[in-house]
């Protein structure tokens, strides 16, 4: 089996590639390695994982952009039989800073991808990572209940994938990624390509770069570790369900072997694996044995104050349900973090 994977020097895209190499199946990587340009970081970034990925004899590194289509062709090659469609922009505040950039990278990106595949290799099975963010402030028009420490939804669990995703705000990366989500879906309508959608929360692990744009836990986690302080838009009750990144994988895998031709899923901890930033920094201070710094400010547009995924479609679709439980992800991102310090002191 041929596996494509846009984006594989991201955390998503490099335990993606990791996994399906070790279980010897061609991998190819294609990733420009912009993502410390996008958030204004001096450090590398990402490069680490593309340099990790380099022990494995099996994985194709190419160096290229989702946007140019000489880049996607020379990827796909003589054609593969899944793409992981991992690539993107994926900062809500800098989609905000640069919409330009944000919509060609998610949506024409995607789209340059899946006509590229439709073209070479349409009997491909096409993976698309998308967000929460599809949801936008639709998510805010649930009844909340504030606690001391958290804020909980009033009469469900978690979010399903019937929430509308029309009439509300979204953020431009909540648009620009909704775009190709539902470019993905209609390419299997259409076209009768095998596609599924992955509607993310908050997805985490080792050799993750967290800034505070983007990838909160590793950036919290980050901040502790080397005394920078961070800032909490809102009060800190707010709420997001988590998900190691290799469970993430593993239901990709799961979609790939099923014989589903289409698929739509909220993907995350679910109701049992949730932390609000002020539950989170209490563990994180548990772990490390060191406060936080963190000030607060206003809440961000279009910030949802509690995002869990319901995620019975899911379990019940693929037969998949999370294994690793934040407190034992977040011991293993901070013992990595302790590890690779001279990227991030």
């Amino acid at each position: 089996m041929r596996i494509l994977i846009t984006g594989g020097a991201g955390m998503v895209g490099s335990h993606c590639a990791e996994y399906f190499a070790r279980k010897k199946y061609e991998v190819i990587v294609l990733d420009n390695l912009m993502r410390s340009k996008l958030f204004g970081y001096n450090k590398k970034s990402v490069e680490y994982n593309w340099n990790y990925l380099g022990k494995f004899k099996n994985i194709k590194r190419i160096l290229g952009d989702v946007r140019n289509s000489r880049d996607v062709k020379k990827a796909l090659g003589r054609g593969v039989d899944v793409v992981i469609h991992t690539a993107g922009q994926p900062g809500v505040p800098s989609s905000v800073r640069i919409p330009k950039e944000d919509f060609s990278i998610n949506a024409f990106g995607t789209l340059n991808v899946l006509e590229a595949v439709r073209r070479i290799c349409p009997q491909a099975i096409f993976i698309y990572t998308s967000t929460n963010k599809v949801y936008g402030e639709n998510v805010d028009k649930i009844p909340l209940e504030e606690l001391k420490k958290r804020y909980v939804y009033k009469g469900i669990n978690g979010i399903s994938e019937k929430m509308p995703t029309d009439l509300t705000g979204h953020t431009p990366y909540g648009v620009s990624k909704l775009v190709g989500d539902l470019y993905t879906q209609e390419y299997a309508h259409i076209y009768k390509m095998k596609t599924a959608v992955f509607r993310m929360s908050c997805i985490y692990g080792i050799r993750q770069f967290g800034f505070e744009d983007q990838g909160w836990v590793a950036w919290f986690i980050i901040a502790n570790l080397f005394n920078k302080p961070i800032t909490i838009y809102g009060n800190g009750k707010q709420v997001r369900d988590l998900l190691y990144v290799t469970d993430l994988v593993e239901a990709f895998e799961k979609f790939i072997k099923n014989n589903l031709k289409m698929g739509l899923f909220n993907i995350g901890g679910g109701p049992n694996n949730t932390f609000s930033l002020l539950e989170f920094l209490e563990e994180l201070k548990r772990q490390t044995g060191k406060k936080t710094r963190v000030r607060f400010s206003n809440w961000r547009p279009s910030d949802q104050k509690v995002y869990i995924s319901d995620i019975s479609k899911i379990k019940k679709e693929l037969n998949w349900q999370p294994k690793i439980s934040p407190k034992e992800g977040m011991t293993r991102l901070i013992k990595w973090v302790k590890e690779n310090e001279d990227y991030f002191s």
